[in-house]
């Protein structure tokens, strides 16, 4: 069974985060769209020596920017930020979601923020910046799992 709910990046800067990120995606059968510019290149040899082999098992997209990304995108847009309000234990997760993490080195513009249906953050201790992002968005994709009953069954 592959899953409705969907991990975005938003032009992502770290081939290693991202690698984890669809290394998961794929292992969950999530599909994920990375938003570009990304800060490497994404060829198959580039990802691979990333340490994602999975690659010809996952359902990815490379939008070439972030209108091209909101043109094809559907669903609500679930933004993970160390700005919001609500705690992702606390939200309704639904099929359909895009769980959509931003760059690890800046985050999200303000236009981006504006377009994202709910915004989401995990819990920190006082004094923390923010989480790695492949972690962030592992927590968050398996709570909208489980909420969504969308685990794998094997």
């Amino acid at each position: 069974m592959r899953s409705t709910i969907r991990l975005a990046l938003y032009q992502p800067d770290i081939p290693q985060n991202t690698g984890a990120c669809m290394r998961t995606a794929a292992c969950l059968g999530v599909g994920v769209d990375i938003i570009g510019p990304a800060g490497f290149a994404l060829s198959d040899k580039q990802m691979r020596r990333a340490g994602m082999d999975y690659l010809d098992r996952l359902d990815w997209t490379n939008h070439v920017s972030w209108q091209t990304f909101q043109a094809q995108h559907l669903g609500r847009l679930v933004l993970l930020t160390t700005k919001a309000e609500t705690s992702y234990i606390d939200f309704a997760f639904a099929p359909g979601d895009t769980l959509l993490a931003g760059r690890e080195s800046a985050g999200v513009p303000d236009d981006v923020q504006a377009a994202a249906d709910a915004k989401i953050l995990v819990p920190m201790l006082a004094g923390m910046r923010s989480l790695n992002v492949a972690a962030s968005l592992a927590m968050v994709l398996g709570e909208a799992l489980r909420q969504t009953g969308a685990f794998p069954k094997g």
